[in-house]
């Protein structure tokens, strides 16, 4: 299996460490775990060594093992030259973290960046999954320490947008902090310039916020309860009107009782 996913490019003579480099991460960040790998992540680290000019990060993936995204981030955040991160497509799970390396953190106007909760596989019995729980736990504080640096947000609104699998714009991640600016169409001396910083518009997708969406959308959806009056009894004066409902006699276009979808309704809410 190729451990080599990375790929670097020299913008001048080889023979000039001050020369800017670009360093492309494309696809699955290490494909195998670096966790007890010393080849790999020496092999990263003195290729990052050769030079000591300024480096423009290039990411788009969707992630990989939080080990190998942990020592890179390390690696390029005592890089002695500036690190600029350049997201063209996508920055999710693992790969967001080593964005945070980046001294500045550019993003395209149609790129992503997401950031969730740490997963893993486990086997055992109960002490092995409280210990994997457990393993979990410090990963998910691990991540949080870089996005906590990076962002200036609070370490509990981080892992409330980590347990909620937080798809967010380039517009948000600038509004978050996530990001420093965004990339523009017309070239300058460096090779891009950026846009507006301030955010409009901007979109963040939750998974769960959207289920609530959803849930909301299919209770509209659904015919308010009718009353019926009691019928009137000969001799006496009109009666007041029941608070009685029929729903079960109301039914929905596709011909099912009201009361049956809002049971259903109902149990949906227990896993939202």
């Amino acid at each position: 299996m190729n451990k080599h996913f990375w790929k670097w490019v020299k913008n001048q003579a080889e023979d000039d460490t001050d020369a800017e480099r670009k360093l492309f991460l494309d696809g699955v960040i290490s494909e195998t775990t670096w966790f007890e790998d010393d080849i790999t992540p020496a092999m990263f680290k003195e290729e990052l060594d050769e030079g000591t000019g300024p480096i423009t990060v290039w990411i788009n993936s969707p992630g990989g093992d939080v080990i190998a995204a942990a020592q890179i981030y390390n690696m390029l955040s005592q890089y002695p030259g500036k690190v600029t991160v350049m997201i063209d497509g996508l920055a999710a799970s693992a790969a967001s973290v080593v964005a945070m390396a980046g001294d500045e953190i550019v993003m395209s106007p149609v790129s992503m960046l997401m950031i969730h909760n740490p997963a893993m596989m486990a086997y055992g019995d109960h002490a092995d999954f409280e210990k994997a729980i457990a393993v979990l736990d410090e990963v998910k504080e691990s991540i949080i320490n870089a996005y906590a640096e990076k962002t200036g947000l609070s370490r509990n609104k981080i892992s409330k947008l980590m347990d909620e699998e937080t798809w967010m714009n380039a517009r948000k991640a600038l509004e978050l902090g996530f990001a420093n600016s965004i990339l523009g169409r017309v070239s300058d001396d460096s090779g891009y310039m950026v846009v507006d910083p301030l955010p409009r518009n901007s979109i963040m997708f939750s998974r769960k916020w959207e289920d609530k969406d959803f849930l909301k959308k299919l209770q509209d959806s659904i015919p308010e309860p009718k009353t019926e009056p009691f019928p009137e009894t000969p001799g006496d004066e009109e009666y007041e009107k029941s608070e009685e409902t029929i729903e079960d006699l109301e039914i929905t276009p596709d011909g099912r009782p009201v009361s049956e979808i809002m049971e259903r309704l109902s149990i949906i809410k227990n896993y939202i």
